[in-house]
């Protein structure tokens, strides 16, 4: 249980990071302290199911990217609709464009 806790926070850190969210501003966003916010980061400490909502509330994830990194059906449907504007041939162009925007976007990758 321990890493699962570890990743989750190793998650919501990036998160953070990518929002250009200080700790003490997110922590104030969630309502709890940046203490705890510190600690569930570094897989010290585990969140109650009201925690990890209001983290994924401030960081507009849902919450089971934050406990297991997969968006789940959150954005299936969205992407199914949009891919489906396009011919196979130009799908994996989008792809390749894609996985360039993520190398871009990840330092050291």
């Amino acid at each position: 249980m321990e890493d699962f806790y570890k990743n989750a926070g190793i998650r919501i850190r990036e998160l953070r990071e990518n929002n250009n969210y200080t700790r003490e501003k997110l922590a104030e966003i969630a309502d709890i302290s940046p203490k705890f916010l510190y600690e569930i980061e570094n897989g010290y400490k585990g969140f109650s199911a009201i925690t990890l909502y209001r983290l994924a509330n401030a960081l507009s994830v849902n919450c089971e990217f934050i406990l297991t990194g997969n968006y789940g059906d959150k954005y299936n449907e969205a992407l199914q609709d949009t891919l489906n504007m396009y011919e196979e041939a130009q799908i994996n162009d989008i792809i390749k464009l894609l996985h360039l925007v993520n190398r871009l976007m990840t330092p050291n990758k």
